[in-house]
């Protein structure tokens, strides 16, 4: 009975769809830009194998729908056999092959190399992930039915059919919208709010009345929020500059308000410029915008490597516009970051405009991540052409990005999109790992803006195109950091970046979306113009962060 129970329930599925499930499943173990554990490549092939189970059954249903002849049915039958061993046979093959795959990733990001991708496991969890899969759309199906049967006594059969798919996808979303994925997203944010306001022990109120959070601050200590904390206690002291670089150097100021300074954008731009006075800030001979991560943090090594270069000469101001993680934010909140950024902008910019020009610091922009997206909607060109700001670093720019997208579009000939050239590199340059720069024969103009960015970094290089397309990144050249065993398939190719993007962090310093402090310290030296360092110097302060890590 069991036995009849198992073949009955075998014989539901579509050969067609498992035929070119099984297809899906094998190209998803192959690799993209960041290294998988066994346990998400299982749910990634799972995934894929169901993708392709579903554009199978597709086919089949088509195929049908349009009475185009099919082969006898013995015929059949053989063709299925051979189709069922040949895609068998390559599934195991694919499946052997997974740790070299994988290895051929991390022998580019210097980790050490896996032994086995441990096939069974990833078997095992791909297809639980599958049935599980199957079972929701298995539900869908009924639901469609059902419903189309009750609608068919009022409306011809076929009209049913669409009016039963409308109200099926309508209650599913409002199950998944309204219930599964609010519940979930009302945890996050209670789960983040709740991080974003704990003090931590070691995180210790400044004593000092010219810092941000002091008592003599315009902003309150426990409202800057975690991120604000960290970035306000963190970083070099003039004490520790000096015993670098053997010279006298100033203590950084760092102004940061957080969400619960003050309820609008606007309020807290306002309360950081007003701080940014209080400080000193505007006397400073570098003066940093910065637009944080989704969560307000801001990268350790994108700001400590520039005051390091400036003997702590420099003035930094941020806002926090969330405290969802980056990903989330952009997902529920995406206007949010962009009207900080602007707000922020105005207020400093307004400042600074009426500043003697002689004195006044010079005026940069940096964001990494979502950040930098939001940092880029800063100001629109026209709008500081009369008197613009000296430049910007944007690291890790999302791949949503404006300017960078239509920069990247429009790179001159033969340049590759992970490290284009644009015109005469006057305005805008791209860099990488190894430093790229000093381009021969390019003269800076008034403004400089640097992207940082990383081959293998696929928040940057996330593409919906990929669905059905090979994006222009995985042709030759590719990065330093991209695998050559890396392949592009249809639909496959997009699951696969699609969790590479969620995975973005994990990877090794230097990789992926984690930007090594070297090569800030490359890109700082750029859009800042740093006079006055040798090349031994700049050597010695990599070595230092490098020691660091």
């Amino acid at each position: 009975m069991q036995r009849f129970w198992i073949v009955r329930f075998w014989n539901t599925f579509s050969a067609t769809g498992l035929l070119l499930g099984t297809l899906f499943f094998a190209a998803s173990l192959t690799p993209t830009l960041l290294p998988r554990t066994f346990l998400t490549q299982g749910v990634l092939s799972g995934c894929s194998l169901a993708a392709g189970y579903g554009i199978g059954v597709l086919g089949s249903w088509l195929w049908d729908y349009l009475e185009l002849p099919k082969p006898e049915a013995r015929a059949l039958r053989i063709v299925q056999s051979v189709a069922i061993g040949i895609c068998t046979l390559i599934g195991i093959v694919f499946l052997w092959r997974t740790a070299g795959w994988q290895n051929s990733i991390r022998e580019l990001m210097e980790l050490e190399p896996v032994k086995t991708g441990h096939p069974i496991k990833v078997g095992l969890i791909a297809l639980l992930t599958f049935v599980v899969l199957i079972a929701v759309s298995r539900m869908f199906r009924l639901t469609l039915l059902l419903v189309s049967r009750k609608l068919r006594r009022f409306v011809p059969k076929r009209v049913s059919y669409v009016l039963a798919t409308a109200v099926s996808v309508a209650l599913f979303w409002s199950v998944v919208d309204g219930v599964l994925f609010r519940f979930a997203l009302h945890m996050a944010d209670a789960s983040f709010k709740g991080y974003d306001e704990l003090i931590e022990p070691e995180t210790q109120k400044p004593a000092d009345p010219g810092k941000t959070g002091s008592e003599a601050s315009l902003l309150q200590w426990d409202e800057l929020g975690r991120a604000g904390r960290e970035f306000i206690s963190g970083g070099p002291t003039s004490d520790s500059l000096s015993a670098f670089s053997g010279r006298d150097a100033f203590e950084p100021v760092r102004v940061y308000a957080g969400l619960r300074s003050a309820d609008t954008a606007e309020a807290r731009a306002k309360l950081a410029v007003q701080e940014l006075e209080r400080t000193g800030g505007f006397d400073r001979s570098v003066l940093i915008v910065i637009m944080p991560t989704g969560t307000g943090w801001i990268d350790p090594a994108g700001m400590d490597t520039v005051e390091y270069l400036h003997g702590g000469d420099v003035a930094s101001v941020a806002i926090q516009y969330s405290y969802l993680t980056s990903w989330l934010s952009l997902l529920v909140e995406p206007g949010y970051g962009a009207e900080a950024a602007r707000a922020l902008f105005s207020e400093v910019y307004a400042h600074w405009t009426k500043l003697p020009r002689e004195s006044r610091p010079k005026l940069y922009l940096y964001g990494l991540s979502l950040g930098a997206l939001s940092s880029e909607q800063s100001a629109e060109l026209f709008e500081v052409i009369g008197d613009p700001y000296q430049g910007a670093l944007w690291s890790g720019p999302p791949f949503p990005s404006r300017i960078w997208g239509a920069v990247t579009d429009g790179r001159n000939a033969g340049s590759p999109e992970w490290l284009p050239l644009f015109r005469d590199g006057s305005y805008v340059r791209f860099t990488s790992q190894k430093n790229a720069l000093a381009i021969p024969g390019a003269q800076w103009g008034p403004m400089r803006v640097v992207y940082l960015q990383y081959a293998s970094d696929p928040v940057t290089f996330f593409d919906y195109h990929s669905l059905y397309r090979q994006p222009d990144w995985m042709i030759e050249p590719r990065g330093p950091d991209v695998s050559s065993e890396l392949r592009w398939y249809p639909v496959v190719t997009l699951l696969q970046l699609t969790l590479d993007m969620a995975m973005a962090t994990t990877a090794p310093m230097g990789y992926g979306h984690v930007y090594a402090p070297e090569h800030y310290i490359d890109a700082w030296i750029e859009v800042t113009d740093v006079q006055g360092w040798s090349a031994e110097d700049i050597t010695r302060l990599k070595q230092e962060f490098a020691n660091r890590q």
